[in-house]
């Protein structure tokens, strides 16, 4: 005759017993932090999509109510000024991007070495970053000025001729890219550090006792294993630089003339300054979804080069 094994019953708390509401509410007090954070997104997204169909003018009451459908959007792309604003938004990421993902690269291989320099320089990296974007901006401006300017004298000390830096169309792009770069390099340079120094040392031994070159080992060992940290650089910096407002209004307002316009500037001006909501909004939309489409394209490619550094 087989023995019954007598379980011991769990033994039940007495706030279980005196709160039984408690009990059953605490799945949702869990998810209500999130739940909060998730409202508090979607609902200005959604009033602002439902504005973009209305010919909402803060000069005009009861504008918010006149439904157009997509007379907004229509007008956004058959403006003049349309494809030049799409022209820069792109163009101020692409290019803010790629340079600081380069030079992010070339200084954390600097900086990953074991020597007193490297140790004192790796602290020094967060100075740019902890600065607000919009005061570091403005002391480049201070610096960049042709008359007052430290920047001029001393392209001239090197023998370069002076600049008007965003003073002049010619120029501006280049003025605000250089802040860019000049704040958020440290960033991408921190984080290849960071993966620079979670590898592994055996297959880097390994090449070494082969006598690998240093190009040899860099193409096929660190950059397919900094492929991931490479990734969420780009996500973070495209999305960040597609948005961006701060360093460019700080800077110039989004001129001389049009020159800076963004997407961003431009649903700013329209929307606040001309106070058209409607016909500003459709502007910050668009950039929403472009900014969707190449964030999930990115984590996905970021999902694979995981899979493939982990040897999957």
């Amino acid at each position: 005759m087989s023995e019954q094994v007598m379980k011991t019953p769990t033994p039940v708390k007495d706030e279980d017993i005196r709160l039984p509401w408690l009990v059953r509410a605490r799945p949702y007090l869990i998810i209500l932090p999130a739940m909060l954070l998730l409202i508090g997104i979607l609902y200005p997204f959604v009033v602002g999509v439902y504005y973009s169909f209305t010919a909402f003018n803060f000069k005009v009451p009861d504008s918010q109510f006149n439904f157009v459908g997509l007379r907004n959007y229509v007008r956004m792309f058959t403006d003049e000024d349309f494809l030049y604003s799409t022209y820069i938004t792109l163009a101020y990421a692409v290019i803010t991007t790629g340079v600081e993902l380069f030079l992010g690269l070339i200084v954390a291989m600097l900086l990953n070495r074991d020597s007193r320099v490297a140790k004192i320089l790796t602290p020094m990296l967060i100075f740019p970053m902890i600065i607000a974007p919009v005061i570091g901006t403005l002391v480049w401006k201070m610096m960049m000025q042709p008359s007052v300017g430290i920047l001029n004298p001393i392209l001239n000390f090197v023998g370069l001729p002076s600049l008007e830096w965003a003073a002049v169309p010619q120029t501006a792009l280049f003025s605000v890219t250089l802040v860019d770069i000049w704040m958020f390099t440290p960033f991408a340079a921190m984080m290849i550090l960071a993966g620079l120094r979670s590898f592994p040392n055996a297959p880097f031994e390994a090449a070494r006792v082969d006598g690998a070159s240093f190009w040899f080992t860099f193409r096929n060992l660190t950059l397919p294993m900094l492929t991931p940290f490479i990734i969420i650089i780009i996500v973070f910096r495209f999305m960040d630089s597609l948005k961006m407002f701060d360093i460019i209004f700080a800077m110039t307002e989004g001129g001389p003339g049009n020159t800076l316009m963004t997407y961003q500037l431009t649903a700013y001006r329209t929307s606040i300054q001309f106070q058209r909501m409607s016909a500003g909004l459709p502007y910050a939309i668009l950039l929403y979804i472009i900014i969707y489409i190449v964030s999930m394209y990115l984590i996905k490619a970021w999902g694979r080069a995981q899979r493939r550094a982990a040897g999957y």
